[in-house]
């Protein structure tokens, strides 16, 4: 059994993407419809770069839906006719959201919303970002407190809760799907 609910927390380059890619996997096959909510940005040249290398390690099969901002939405679209949703990654979408003065906690609330709905399992990727040293500026460290309120709200809505580090998951809360 598949759990409708899936949030895989780590650090920068942890393996949390391509580990939550390979539990899309095991959920859908490969010709049915996935659905890849990407919260990222191309501001720049080196985060275009990112995102490409993103797109070719996935490969084929997905269907890729831009949610920079109005994620509910587009995850309670997805949800209704996808096999599996794979949100990468929450962290940007805090970003993006407070970058644009926009109430993250109101969006928060709204996904929570969504993920209690019915609808096809849902992974979510998310960094820990409270484990590294204090911001030294007040943003950076509002980011962080806002980072670590919206795990622990989005954990609670979720069957499977795993941390990766150096690309090997950790359960935290549930148990991972057969063959994990």
């Amino acid at each position: 059994m598949f759990p409708d609910r899936t949030l895989i927390l780590g650090g920068a380059r942890s393996g949390k993407s391509a580990f939550a890619e390979r539990l899309a996997g095991r959920c859908a096959e490969e010709d049915s419809a996935r659905v890849y909510l990407a919260t990222a940005e191309a501001g720049d040249a080196e985060m275009q770069a990112r995102i490409e290398a993103h797109l070719a390690q996935r490969g084929t099969g997905w269907r890729t839906v831009e949610a920079p901002l109005d994620l509910p939405e587009a995850l309670g679209r997805a949800r209704t006719d996808a096999s599996v949703v794979l949100v990468d990654c929450l962290t940007l979408w805090l970003s993006n959201l407070m970058l644009a003065e926009r109430d993250w906690t109101a969006a928060a609330d709204a996904l929570a919303e969504v993920l209690s709905g019915s609808g096809a399992p849902v992974i979510m990727v998310s960094n820990e970002v409270g484990l590294g040293l204090v911001p030294d500026n007040a943003l950076g460290r509002e980011f962080r407190d806002a980072q670590g309120a919206l795990n622990q709200k989005i954990a609670q809505y979720c069957d499977y809760v795993a941390f990766v580090a150096a690309g090997l998951p950790m359960t935290l809360k549930g148990r991972p799907p057969e063959g994990i």
